[in-house]
């Protein structure tokens, strides 16, 4: 797609993810004409603004010495808040969570041990498609080319160590150590983010944002993105194909995966459905992509830990329309799901494949699914058969005085918590398996990381989504094996004075690993998790914690949250037995170590 940069015409819009995410703030639209003065015409000033222009009103850092004059020029943006982070990898998450909520996030590190540090977070993001501008201070232009050896590197006078490690996890790498390119490495790295919906890597030399240069010399003008089109002649034919199979089929149904993210297709989503009358499920990685409150909805499609006759519905289906899935080993719980190919449309952003037949390249996903429902009869049979079959999930017995809490209690009340003034943040574990079986009211929002998976990422990501979405209360459920890897950046939630209430649920390990494989590695140190939280507030902010070890105890603890403190950041840690997990966890923790201990193929 061509990229154009500084177009009179381009106008700077709000970024959104298109899909259950709230619209950013207002972007900055600039005119040709104002002329910045020439002491202000600095790459600082100029990469400020251009964050700016995208919708990104916080940028999360770690100072190093190598990016603190890029930092006062951040500083110096009007329309720009640095949030300092305890460290390099929480900032890398809180950029993924901000850019679930606004379209795109950004964070700045410095040299190497910043760098290396944040590249965990950054790959989470490449693996689950968000726009990142990753920005790190890179080492004085005199030095490149010489034979020096600098502090924070490896000790060898080779400065691209952090860049080749950067290339398999940003889709553009910007090293910045010249002026007379600067202006171009920036715009087309920033416009690489938002076209490919990846991370982007920009390296600054140190001694380079406050130097005036004439490419600098007025501010930037809006992008102008053009839009991605369809080959018309591919749709169509893509179209074709699909509706002869779909409209003889007996009882067809749709699946939304992650990938409708990207493909900004989520309205199309729900205009084909509305249209074809099929049962619609969602992949666990979709979920919050998909409105649950939709009239044909059945639930998360995820194989045998599905939701209450959801798989049975899917997959006794004659046909299935997948919209942007992904199949791997967790979600196919272990390669398990009983599907055929000949049966499946499969739909990604950008390409269409037809059961067994032909494929079609170059067509957007909401281009296709528009198309496709002014095409399909409308058939509601694998609905009305979910009709006939379906149960509704009972509810779990009633704790007796003083019992010891269950989790399935604890996310009994948390459903009664949500509302479209909320989002759900779940971390990785049997958090997943609980959160997937919360029913998500019209407007709540929902996000974990379930391609990547990396314990402690709904730390950072909490701040990050808070931080974006101002209208909503963030709930998190952290387990504490979790907890204890990100824990710090509790401190950043208070400086930011954010109100997000956080479930730690302390049952004393890693509850998901013991299910795929046990043993004395997954048992942690339980820790006072109230008083380290209360350590980290020392008297400043707003912060209230308690601990709850039986039903009455959390009703109260919830009243308070929501009543009382609902103006401060919440902490409640949630004691539960290490043995009180779901049943979708046993069962998709049989299953992913059933795939993991295959021996090898004979050779």
């Amino acid at each position: 797609m061509e990229t154009k940069v500084g177009s009179v015409d381009g106008v700077a819009k709000p970024v959104s993810n298109d899909v259950g995410g709230l619209p950013s703030a207002t972007c900055h639209t600039l005119s040709p004409s104002t002329v910045a003065c020439s002491s202000d015409a600095t790459l600082g000033r100029h990469l400020a603004r251009r964050l700016v222009q995208l919708g990104v009103t916080d940028v999360f850092a770690v100072p190093g010495d190598f990016n603190l004059t890029l930092l006062d020029h951040l500083i110096a943006e009007p329309g720009l808040r640095l949030i300092g982070c305890c460290n390099e990898l929480n900032a890398g998450y809180a950029a993924d969570g901000y850019a679930r909520s606004r379209g795109v996030g950004a964070c700045v590190v410095t040299f190497t041990v910043g760098g290396l540090s944040v590249l965990n977070a950054i790959a989470g993001a490449y693996s689950e498609n968000l726009p990142l501008i990753c920005i790190v201070g890179g080492p004085n232009t005199n030095d490149f080319g010489t034979n020096r050896i600098l502090h924070h590197t490896i000790g060898l006078p080779d400065f691209s160590q952090e860049v080749r490690c950067f290339q398999t996890v940003t889709c553009y790498q910007a090293v910045v150590n010249n002026l007379e390119n600067a202006h171009e490495l920036l715009d087309t790295a920033i416009s690489t983010a938002m076209k490919d919906s990846k991370p982007v890597y920009i390296s600054i030399s140190c001694n380079l944002p406050a130097i005036p240069h004439p490419t600098f010399s007025r501010d930037p003008v809006p992008f102008f993105l053009s839009p991605r089109l369809s080959n018309q002649m591919g749709l169509d034919a893509a179209v074709e194909a699909a509706a002869e199979f779909l409209n003889k089929a007996v009882k067809p149904v749709m699946v939304g995966g992650p990938k409708i993210r990207v493909a900004k297709a989520g309205k199309a989503f729900v205009e084909l459905a509305d249209a074809c009358g099929y049962a619609i499920a969602v992949m666990p990685a979709a979920k919050g992509l998909v409105p649950e409150h939709h009239s044909r909805f059945i639930g998360t499609y995820w194989g045998a830990v599905s939701t209450a006759f959801c798989a049975e519905i899917v997959e006794s289906a004659d046909a299935y329309v997948f919209a942007g899935p992904i199949f791997n080993d967790y979600s196919s719980v272990g390669y398990s799901l009983l599907l055929k190919k000949e049966k499946s449309i499969i739909v990604q952003p950008e390409r269409v494949v037809v059961a067994n037949g032909p494929a079609f390249g170059c067509i957007l996903m909401k281009d296709f699914l528009r198309a496709l429902a002014k095409r399909l009869n409308c058939n509601t049979t694998a609905y009305e058969n979910y009709s006939r079959i379906f149960v509704p999930r009972g509810k779990p017995p009633e704790c007796q005085p003083d019992e010891p809490l269950r989790v399935n209690i604890l996310f009994k009340h948390i459903q009664n918590m949500l509302s479209s003034a909320t989002a759900v943040i779940a971390e990785t574990g049997d958090s997943w398996f609980n959160c997937q079986k919360l029913n998500l009211p019209q407007g709540c929002g929902y996000e974990f990381q379930m391609q990547y998976g990396s314990i402690g990422w709904s730390v950072g990501a909490t701040l990050g989504y808070a931080q974006a979405a101002k209208d909503k209360r963030v709930i998190a459920c952290i387990g504490d094996g979790s907890f204890q890897v990100t824990a710090q950046d509790i401190s950043t939630m208070l400086r930011c004075e954010q109100k997000s209430i956080i479930f730690l649920i302390n049952n004393g390990g890693y509850t998901i690993e013991v299910e795929i494989h046990d043993g004395p590695y997954n048992v942690i140190k339980n820790w006072n998790y109230t008083a380290l939280v209360d350590s980290i507030h020392n008297g400043e902010g707003k912060c209230w914690t308690t601990k709850v070890q039986c039903e009455e105890e959390l009703k109260k603890a919830i009243e308070t949250a929501t009543n009382e403190k609902s103006d401060c950041l919440c902490f409640i840690d949630v004691v539960v037995h290490k043995d009180d997990t779901s049943k979708e966890l046993l069962e998709w923790g049989s299953r992913v170590s059933a795939a993991n201990s295959r021996p090898p193929n004979p050779q």
